[in-house]
């Protein structure tokens, strides 16, 4: 067997690629997983689990007889309520399972940030790791609680962590439990769900690559420095037509103006939610679907070797996955 590695966020979407992927290569595998999670994307797997939260005092003792850590876990909401959850999460409990990980003599941590926390660029240039949005320019709660958790990371590193930064863009593919906000568009898509689509873009990943990612972070990235895992920049309209292309279901044709989603959201959150109401459109969402997310990956494929597989390939992974374990259950 190869070294002892400590995961956070092994239920969530990367975490499950991540965990199965450290085990198909022989390392001792530890997860952290809340009290009462969701442990389907664990079932059968070989791995020892550790209840408890990010922000346990214990965290240092528990991962003393591990080599490394991958700080894969965050809190990932849009809705306005939960700002305060996300900084406890994100921000604090970042902070504390890094100082966790220098106690317990942890050799290497892979922090999982996101491309949240760069920002877009305004002037058609993609943005790549050298970019920064000022914090104020990015929209909403989450994507200011990714870039101070990152700053933590950064912070770490310069008292002394051997600590490398990961930005995924938008992975797709299997094990999206919850699912993502990109993983709801396509269940959405495939029953049938989705009459129109925004003007907006992403840059899209398999799922696959960004654990490999990962793993390549622990093995060649430069401590202190972050990387973009992404892969190709596609407009919503492109993506939905791979969709369909691929899951032979018709692609919607309606381009919705952005007035009318962020109409509805504000009633929801503003109004609806006062009367009880569950809120079905978050603001924050479609005040970023106003940008074009697009990136730049140069960084991380040569310098980390990191694997660029077809998209196609990972829609379809995509597709058979919420078939036979979302769709068919509902």
């Amino acid at each position: 067997m190869k070294e002892k590695v400590f995961v956070t966020g092994a239920t969530g979407f990367v975490g499950a690629n991540l965990v199965r992927l450290l085990l198909s290569q022989e390392y001792q595998v530890k997860v952290l997983v809340r009290k009462n999670a969701d442990l389907t994307n664990l079932k059968n797997l070989n791995v020892e689990l550790l209840e408890g939260s990010l922000n346990d005092e214990n965290l240092a003792q528990n991962m003393a007889d591990c080599d490394y850590l991958f700080h894969v876990a965050a809190h990932y909401s849009l809705w306005l309520k939960d700002k305060d959850l996300l900084y406890q999460s994100n921000v604090l409990g970042t902070r504390n399972i890094l100082q966790c990980a220098k106690k317990a003599g942890i050799k290497r941590t892979v922090y999982t940030s996101s491309v949240a926390a760069i920002g877009v660029r305004k002037d058609g240039i993609l943005a790549d790791e050298t970019y920064q949005s000022p914090v104020e320019n990015l929209i909403g709660n989450y994507k200011k609680s990714k870039y101070y958790a990152e700053q933590e990371a950064h912070l770490a590193v310069k008292n002394g962590q051997d600590i490398v930064i990961v930005n995924p863009t938008t992975p797709i593919g299997a094990y999206d439990l919850k699912p993502t906000p990109t993983g709801e568009i396509i269940v959405r898509f495939l029953t049938g769900n989705m009459p129109g689509f925004v003007n907006t873009g992403l840059n899209f990943i398999d799922v696959q690559d960004v654990a490999k990612g990962h793993l390549l972070a622990l093995e060649k990235g430069k401590t202190g420095h972050r990387y973009i895992l992404g892969n190709q920049n596609l407009t919503l309209q492109q993506f939905l037509l791979k969709l369909a292309s691929i899951s032979g279901k018709p692609s919607p044709k309606i381009q919705l103006p952005l007035w009318i989603p962020l109409t509805i959201g504000m009633i929801d959150e503003y109004i609806l939610t006062k009367f009880g109401k569950s809120p079905s459109i978050a603001v924050e969402g479609v005040k970023m679907s106003a940008q074009f997310m697009y990136y730049n990956s140069t960084k991380a494929i040569e310098e980390l070797g990191l694997p660029q597989t077809d998209i196609d390939t990972a829609i379809a992974n995509a597709i058979h996955w919420f078939n036979s374990n979302l769709i068919s259950k509902k």
